[in-house]
């Protein structure tokens, strides 16, 4: 698919295809490691939306959804550290199994934060899981559980990650040109 954003993109690193493979064998993994239990899959608000909803529908399994609205970025192009919650869950997750499914990790503080804050709920398991891994970036010991794709430290857009809000409808990972965001 053609996109006239396309002069922002410096290049494709995961194409569509390959994202729908990786998403098939994650949904297959998380169907595996949760047979004969209810999922809670919590999808953090915007940037997961499109991962969230492609892979719910790759995992077999009774599964209930929900999300949350978290955030370190703000409207800026790096992390400022403090992590927000926006938007919180309307449902108790104590004994319950949970994925916290997220786009992106790179400093690791959101998702850190995130998976502090929901385990202090007392939840039966809680995994986190993402599109992206950019460990170059990594401002805290954090490893997710299950990971799509690990990714060079470059500013990534597409499959629901954005900058200035634009660029989340790109069915592919890309990377965004330096003069795009350094205006």
């Amino acid at each position: 698919m053609d996109y006239e954003i396309g002069n922002d993109i410096e290049k494709v690193l995961i194409d569509a295809p390959a994202i729908k493979v990786r998403l098939a064998e994650l949904g297959k993994q998380i169907a595996a490691d949760y047979t004969g239990k209810e999922l809670l899959m919590v999808g953090i608000l915007r940037g997961a939306a499109v991962f969230y909803a492609d892979l719910a529908r790759l995992i077999p399994l009774p599964l209930h959804m929900n999300f949350m609205a978290v955030s370190s970025y703000g409207q800026g192009s790096e992390s400022s550290g403090a992590v927000r919650i926006y938007y919180d869950l309307n449902e108790d997750i104590k004994g319950r199994d949970v994925l916290i499914v997220e786009d992106i990790v790179d400093t690791g503080l959101t998702l850190k934060y995130l998976s502090e804050t929901l385990s202090a709920r007392k939840p039966a398991s809680l995994k986190t899981c993402c599109l992206l891994d950019k460990p170059a970036r990594r401002k805290v010991d954090f490893t997710p559980d299950y990971i799509g794709f690990t990714v060079p430290d470059e500013f990534i857009i597409g499959y629901g990650i954005d900058y200035a809000e634009m660029y989340r409808n790109l069915p592919y990972i890309g990377v965004l040109k330096r003069t795009v965001y350094e205006k």
